[in-house]
């Protein structure tokens, strides 16, 4: 008898959640690397996507279509789309999210970003592309009394993160809530790898003019500091991507959506058990409601559901 572990299924399952977790982990490096070790987060953005949408473009050239990755400029048709993506898409994911465990948490900003299927479903009903279903007001009640439990512990008086990482983090769920919509048409016609890739590629030299990638004191480039970057941008970035599109081969998207919801538990865990972040049980409550609603999210998917919403389920955001 065949041994699940040796099962395709079982090795997807694997792939997902260990691209989902590095993700998870590379937030709360991030906020390391913000709160301990003082590197500007305009700095790391910056570097963050040049190095891994370059490593990513290498990557595909050892694939067989490779050739997709200059065919991305050979008209306006294709380089407009991809460089309105890297910049508001691709860069103010990347930045809002960033600037969220700045001021505040990995764990609070990875999981006020995963509002944003909630924010497309709302989107979807306010075009009249979608009917207003019970699904969505449970969602939409999911995701408020989520945030007000993560956002407060039960505290009418005070946030429990500072005002500035709130609204970063709810940009960075609008962010992706853009992100995802706008990359259906770029995924429909090129691999992810290129997609992402060029977007990052595209952001960071967008965010170079704010902050150059070579502008830091070496002071502050210690052992330590370097090992976190290269942590963030290999593993937590190109290592991550590369497995949650690798474990497609084996599962179906819907499957490895719902799995992808480790990325928020590492956050959370590691956050809390390395950086050792404060969390209440109205935060850990809170927690659970947006972890609900993911997993609501991916289930009892309508049959009459379109071609361009089965594809956005699809669509990872290279954290």
């Amino acid at each position: 008898m065949k041994s699940i572990v040796s099962t395709p299924k079982f090795k997807g399952i694997l792939l997902v959640l260990t691209g989902a977790t590095c993700w998870g982990i590379g937030g709360t490096v991030a906020q390391n690397l913000f709160q301990m070790h003082h590197i500007d987060v305009n700095w790391y953005v910056t570097v963050r996507l040049l190095c891994a949408g370059i490593l990513l473009l290498l990557l595909q050239l050892f694939t067989p279509s490779r050739s997709q990755i200059l065919e991305v400029w050979k008209s306006k048709q294709t380089a407009l789309p991809f460089i309105i993506f890297g910049l508001v898409g691709m860069l103010a994911v990347q930045y809002t999210y960033m600037a969220s465990i700045d001021h505040g948490n990995a764990a609070v900003a990875t999981l006020l970003q995963y509002l944003s299927p909630v924010m497309i479903m709302v989107y979807m009903v306010l075009r009249k592309q979608s009917p207003l279903t019970a699904k969505l007001i449970i969602c939409a009640a999911l995701a408020l009394l989520g945030c007000f439990l993560l956002l407060t512990n039960g505290s009418l008086h005070q946030l429990s993160v500072s005002q500035p990482a709130v609204i970063w983090g709810l940009l960075s769920g609008v962010s992706a809530a853009f992100y995802t919509l706008y990359a259906v048409r770029l995924l429909n016609e090129f691999d992810s790898l290129v997609v992402v890739g060029w977007a990052m590629v595209i952001g960071g030299v967008g965010m170079s003019f704010v902050h150059a990638p070579w502008k830091i004191h070496l002071t502050l480039l210690t052992s330590e500091t370097c090992s976190y970057l290269l942590f963030s941008i290999l593993i937590g970035t190109l290592l991550a991507f590369w497995f949650y599109i690798a474990s497609l081969k084996y599962l179906t998207p819907q499957e490895t959506s719902l799995l992808g919801s480790a990325e928020p538990l590492a956050a959370v865990g590691t956050t809390v058990l390395w950086l050792n972040e404060p969390f209440g049980i109205y935060q850990w409550l809170g927690t659970g409601c947006i972890i609900l609603l993911i997993v609501l999210l991916q289930f009892k998917r309508s049959s009459s559901v379109s071609a361009q919403n089965i594809k956005t389920t699809n669509n990872p955001i290279a954290k």
